[in-house]
């Protein structure tokens, strides 16, 4: 994969990239943004694909970039297709210092050593070339608002940027509302786009766990296929009560 297009990765971060401050926005849904970025982009590399709800690996020749290759690698240690949910909700610590030092690296963005409170060491990331993130802003910006369908790339895009809540920094107030409703609706637009979009944001919500995850059901609880509660097991004193 050349350097001549920037990945969907990328181009998340530098959409939440505040060019005042320097620094991200939605930084703790941004990582799980950027995990789904990874999908999406090997997604249209052609390395993975949508089976159901899960994600599987078909094809592990490596794209050329360090940390998609990463990201497909160990995807193909799993040896089967992956639930988006989990693997999105899996230990990410550290993907959005990761691409922010990638882009520092492709000159994309420089750091900026501060302090906080005139004590604590801090780094901002400043755009070096703010027309890159206008560029990408522009696409969003004209797919929300000539309702033509987007391009994949720019409709998941959008899916990823409504999921990790940048609706509200892109489109803030009142008079961006009706911005933020057109960038939700983008979602329907690239399915594997919308598929990993709805991962992340289950895993915000706390709706989908990994299984091993889960506390079993009390015994009460549990059902047999047909609906019927099964009732625990009566032992000891209890089953000659029962009987009687």
């Amino acid at each position: 994969m050349g350097r001549s297009r920037r990945t969907i990765p990328e181009e998340l971060l530098l959409l939440a990239l505040d060019p005042t401050t320097g620094t991200t926005a939605q930084p703790q849904s941004l990582d799980l943004g950027l995990a789904g970025a990874q999908l999406v982009e090997l997604a249209l590399a052609g390395r993975i694909a949508p089976d159901g709800d899960r994600i599987a690996v078909v094809m592990p020749r490596p794209t050329g970039d360090p940390t998609l290759d990463s990201a497909l690698e160990l995807l193909r240690r799993r040896g089967s297709p992956v639930r988006a949910v989990h693997w999105i909700g899996g230990p990410r610590l550290g993907l959005r210092q990761i691409y922010l030092a990638h882009l520092e690296r492709c000159g994309m963005v420089h750091a900026v050593a501060g302090q906080m409170c005139g004590v604590l060491p801090t780094t901002r990331y400043q755009a070096t070339d703010t027309a890159i993130s206008r560029e990408i802003r522009t696409r969003l910006d004209n797919a929300i608002r000539t309702g033509v369908p987007p391009d994949p790339r720019t409709a998941a895009l959008a899916a990823l940027a409504h999921a990790v809540g940048l609706g509200k920094h892109l489109y803030p107030g009142n008079e961006g509302r009706s911005s933020r409703s057109r960038l939700r609706d983008l979602i329907r637009h690239d399915p594997m786009g919308g598929l990993v979009a709805h991962a992340v944001m289950d895993v915000q919500n706390g709706v989908a766990q990994p299984r091993r995850d889960r506390a079993p059901a009390p015994p009460a609880a549990r059902a047999t296929a047909s609906g019927v509660p099964l009732q625990p097991r009566r032992t000891g004193a209890m089953a000659r009560v029962a009987a009687h």
